[in-house]
This record gives structure tokens, C-alpha cells and sequence, in this order.
């Protein structure tokens, strides 16, 4: 996968130079957690976001956890270590509160979602070693920019912003990986789904269409359901207060 151009945006971590490399030690896996570790190697390697290092002054361990709604094993970094010695990029995130407002009185909505989009920022090229991390089959390192770094987040928002900046703030929203494109005319929708189409495509962004929603009224944003008549609450998220059995003595309270 190509990537955005490194001419846009590339992530670095500005590392304290007096900072003290530290190594992890690999971590014991069960059978079921190292046969996920080997197919997502295997991904990421044919996709060129991994490779493999054999000398290196920092490594982290692999977490796994589980996927939402499934039985499949997410491959994550701990990178506490490498991340204590990074600067702040005070680079601020859109306020929550103020993305899922701005959907209010809008018609229709249209939800975008990035194919792996951290990984389609390159990471500089000296930076590279330092997020390396051990396997039971090896050291590798990334090429592109992984979950788990400091100020990842920053870097995702800044390049979406210069991507959609002719946009933003006025039919677009985007809070990190969560875009939407919204109207109050049913009629400009398409207009407005081609000025971002042409904005991705300019910048080489990759969407994920089994993640996309398109023409809807209503759909899930940043935790909540947003619609036309507003804001209301992810059936999902409050499905354990709303099924809590009323107490019946004083403690239960």
C-alpha cells in the first residue's frame, strides 16, 4: 500500500537524546496467542509496514487482546517504555463534545473510515529501530507508524486536517480515524462526497469499505448515535444500566 506522500506529513518521536534505550524480555504466549502473532507478522510484512531487525537498543513486548464482538486476537506494542522519553506534540484533537454537535439538523450522513489508517503514515526512517519489539519469532520494527506511540494520535489528526481542509468545519467532521460527511440538503450530497473523494484520492488515503457507511439519517459517532433530531445514547453502551435489576435493600444501593 503506497501510503500518504511523505511530502504530506511523517511521524517522528523526537526522542531525549539522554534518554536510555531500554530491552523488554519476550513474554511467554500460549499456543492460540502465537499463531495469531505469526498471521499478523505475516501481514504486516507483505504489506512492507514490518521489518525484521537484528540488532537493536529498544524493544518492546507484544500485548494481545481481543477484537470487539469476536474470538480473533489484536496485535498490540507496549511501548511505556520508548514513550516516556518523547516531547508532546501539542498539537490539540477537536473537541468531542462540539464533532457529534455539529450533526445535529443534518439529513443525511455519511460515515468514512481509513484502511489501517495509522499505517498509511510513513515513520522517519531513523526513528524506525526504536519502535522495534520481540516475537517468538523474531525482532521487527516498523516502517510506518503503529498504534501505541506518543502523539500518534496528534500526527493522524494534523495530516486529515491538511487533507480536508477545504472542508472541514463546514460539511465535514474529523475526530482522528472518525470522519463524516454530513448535509442539511439531501441534493448536495453527492457534490459533497466527490470534493472528498477528490481530497483523499489527491493525498492517496485508503478507505476501508466494509467500515463506510453511506446516505443514512443516523449512525454511530465517537460513542454515540447522531441523527437529524440529535444526539442520543448507544443502545450498546448503556445496555448494562438499562437491564440493572432495581435493588431491593438499602446496600444494593
Amino acid at each position: 500500500m503506497p501510503g500518504v506522500p511523505r511530502e504530506l506529513i511523517v511521524h517522528e518521536l523526537k526522542v531525549d537524546s539522554a534518554a536510555k534505550p531500554r530491552k523488554q524480555r519476550l513474554c511467554r504466549f500460549a499456543e492460540d496467542r502465537k499463531e495469531a502473532i505469526k498471521k499478523e507478522l505475516a501481514k504486516l510484512l507483505a504489506a512492507g509496514f514490518i521489518k525484521e531487525v537484528f540488532y537493536t537498543d529498544w524493544l518492546a513486548n507484544l500485548v494481545l487482546v481481543r477484537k470487539k464482538n469476536s474470538n480473533e486476537w489484536r496485535m498490540c506494542v507496549d511501548y511505556t517504555d520508548l514513550n516516556k522519553h518523547c516531547k508532546k506534540d501539542p498539537f490539540g484533537l477537536p473537541h468531542i463534545d462540539q464533532v457529534v454537535d455539529s450533526t445535529a439538523g443534518c439529513t443525511l450522513l455519511c460515515f468514512l473510515d481509513c484502511y489501517l489508517g495509522y499505517h498509511q503514515i510513513s515513520l522517519k526512517e531513523e526513528d524506525q529501530i526504536k519502535t522495534s519489539f520481540i516475537t517468538p519469532y523474531g525482532a521487527f520494527c516498523y516502517k510506518t507508524m503503529p498504534f501505541g506511540l506518543k502523539n500518534a494520535g496528534a500526527t493522524y489528526q494534523r495530516a486529515l486536517q491538511m487533507c480536508l481542509a477545504s472542508q472541514l468545519h463546514r460539511n465535514v467532521k474529523a475526530y482522528v480515524d472518525d470522519v463524516v460527511v454530513k448535509t442539511k440538503n439531501p441534493d448536495d450530497l453527492i457534490a459533497e462526497l466527490t470534493k472528498t473523494f477528490d481530497n483523499l484520492r489527491k493525498f492517496r488515503w485508503k478507505l476501508n469499505p466494509t467500515k463506510c457507511v453511506f446516505d443514512v439519517p443516523s449512525g454511530k459517532l465517537l460513542g454515540f448515535i447522531v441523527s437529524e433530531r440529535g444526539i442520543e445514547a448507544n443502545p450498546e453502551k448503556i445496555s448494562t444500566i438499562m437491564n440493572m435489576p432495581p435493588p431491593k435493600m438499602a446496600r444494593d444501593v
